[in-house]
């Protein structure tokens, strides 16, 4: 594998890149959507979708392309990402993804530094980002232990599909919900409502690698 510099180095530009596409692409489908939420929420999914089958091409062979803290975690606990570098792995994803968001706002000509006011909570929230991280965990390892070629584009459709038939429009990303936090555009949360999202994102993971483990072994 490459050295630690180099995959912690594609694990933030990536995540910066997918936060950039997430937000920026949020920004642009509100400004465009003329009020038609449904609207910007397939302009804000597309990209979204897209971007993410491109950077783990991109950087897939480098460090893996995790961009997401549960994934890493995920791989930690399946002993295919080391103790030793996942927490390197999760801080730099944090990171990157507060970086991209930041670069979006300066793309758009608004305040670096904001606050998300969009409020994101309640019971059918919380279900569905257990249901989303947990499909997107099952996807990778679905896909890794038969078809490892097809993982950029099954996640890059999963995410695409989960946008729609989640109520919480498939966050599936501890780091994605932190940089949303400090974002108050169309793809924000509310820094009140991110830790419950949090915890429901690494339970649907742990759910995940143990029915991963059993389903493929």
């Amino acid at each position: 594998m490459p050295d630690v510099a180099r995959r912690l180095a594609a694990e933030a530009i990536g995540t910066a890149f997918l936060l950039a596409a997430v937000v920026g692409s949020g920004v642009m489908a509100e400004r465009l959507a003329g009020g038609n939420g449904a609207i910007a929420l397939l302009c804000n999914t597309l990209p979204t979708g897209a971007i993410l089958a491109v950077l783990i091409l991109i950087f897939g062979p480098v460090s893996g392309a995790h961009m997401n803290p549960a994934v890493s975690v995920g791989f930690a606990l399946r002993g295919e990402l080391s103790w030793r570098d996942a927490p390197a792995y999760v801080a730099v994803q944090i990171v990157g993804a507060v970086a991209g968001v930041w670069i979006a706002h300066l793309m758009f000509e608004l305040p670096v530094w904001q606050v998300s006011l969009h409020a994101r909570a309640g019971a059918g929230q919380w279900l569905a980002e257990f249901v989303a991280t947990f499909g997107l965990l099952l996807t990778i390892l679905g896909c890794l232990a038969r078809t490892p070629a097809a993982v950029p584009y099954a996640v890059g459709l999963y995410i695409t599909s989960a946008y729609w038939f989640t109520a919480s429009t498939s966050f599936a990303n501890p780091a994605v919900t932190i940089a949303r936090s400090v974002s108050d555009t169309f793809a924000g949360i509310a820094p009140a409502g991110a830790p419950a999202f949090i915890a429901a994102q690494f339970a649907g993971m742990l759910s995940a690698v143990v029915l991963g483990r059993w389903l493929w072994r």
